[in-house]
């Protein structure tokens, strides 16, 4: 059964950034990168248990040809709670985890 893949704010702020770094030194890499994250969507609807966890209930996954990670927790919904670069600190998006809801 696919679960409804629900992108939070602060996640879309973070695809909205990295589309910008992407496409600034070549037009089109934006979209590319785009068109990997949703695939990444696509797989996380399809299967979100199937990911490893990063912290309680949260799952990580990788975005193929980018060094970025969607992290994620499924209840009735998927929700990805950040798209981060490989190389950030790992727990910088554990701030926007409401932990009540864990």
């Amino acid at each position: 059964m696919m679960r409804p893949v629900v992108v939070q704010p602060e996640a879309q702020a973070d695809l909205e950034q990295a589309y910008r770094w992407y496409e600034s030194p070549r037009s089109g890499l934006g979209r590319e990168f785009l068109q990997c994250v949703e695939a990444v969507f696509t797989r996380i609807s399809k299967t979100p248990t199937l990911h490893g966890i990063a912290y309680r209930n949260v799952r990580q996954t990788l975005v193929k040809r980018f060094p970025y990670v969607v992290y994620l927790f499924e209840e009735d919904q998927v929700d990805v709670v950040a798209v981060f670069h490989g190389h950030r600190h790992p727990t910088a998006w554990k701030s926007r985890i409401d932990e009540d809801a864990l």
